[in-house]
């Protein structure tokens, strides 16, 4: 990742006290924030269950007085500070047609993408998904779907678990035969049973043309071992879902670095 990564002074983004933005240099108070565990299984493309499914409004916090939008706004890239100076930034946080928790996630996105971090930026632009689906707002979910698809595929290269979620986004903007293709490809590549378990679900999915949510665990045999698979890998890469790592444990280093 383009940004700097580190476990230590990471607790300031928890902090109850005044925190000093790492763009403008003011202070704000942030509320302070540490995550709990999942207890129900995470979708496809791995938002997570309850209760953390629903504490999405404050995954990020937000410097009030330069817009910058972070998991720790007291921690920045060097060329962060430019990224959110520019036009398209001051654009993107004054868009009124987008709900406020989006444009928080797309802010964050965008310094991601332009300081380098391009599948970091194709989550957070898929949280901004999440967001418009809790909103029912199918066609801005279904446009920021298929912008985080654009961003992994412009990253380095997809592991097989990067590439379901793609298959999953896709699916869900309703890009059908995209969605299909991705699927194959990754199946003829001979994956894990487990992947090629929500393969095969993806699959029936596409052809049933269901752009519906749906839960890992309808992939999976009931048998299956907890934690649930997408809990119970262990790795901390800024590249979410790159060797290992699981929803929970990105999750949970989402809010401990930058």
């Amino acid at each position: 990742m383009a940004s700097s990564s580190s476990s230590t002074g990471s607790k300031a983004g928890h902090s109850a006290g005044p925190l000093r933005c790492a763009v403008c240099g003011s202070e704000s108070r942030q509320p302070p924030f540490r995550p709990g565990p999942p207890e129900q299984p995470p979708d496809l493309d791995l938002r997570p269950g309850e209760p953390l499914r629903g504490t999405m409004a404050r995954w990020l916090q937000q410097c009030p007085h330069c817009a910058y939008a972070a998991p720790d706004i007291a921690r920045a890239h060097p060329a962060a500070a430019e990224a959110v100076a520019a036009g398209p930034f001051r654009a993107l946080v004054t868009e009124a047609t987008y709900p406020p928790l989006a444009r928080r996630f797309l802010a964050w996105a965008h310094v991601l993408e332009e300081t380098g971090a391009l599948h970091a930026a194709a989550e957070a632009t898929l949280h901004a998904a999440w967001v418009a689906d809790d909103l029912q707002l199918p066609e801005l979910a279904a446009e920021w779907r298929l912008d985080a698809v654009a961003l992994w595929r412009s990253g380095p290269a997809l592991d097989a678990e990067q590439t379901v979620r793609v298959t999953d986004a896709l699916r869900r903007a309703g890009a059908w035969d995209d969605a299909a293709a991705t699927a194959d490809g990754l199946a003829s590549s001979a994956p894990s049973a487990h992947v090629a378990q929500v393969l095969a679900l993806e699959l029936r999915l596409v052809a049933a043309r269901d752009d519906g949510r749906h839960t890992i665990a309808s992939a999976l045999p009931p048998t299956f071992p907890r934690p649930h698979v997408a809990q119970q890998r262990v790795g901390r890469d800024t590249t979410p879902r790159r060797k290992g790592g699981g929803v929970w444990n990105w999750l949970t280093s989402l809010f401990r670095r930058r």
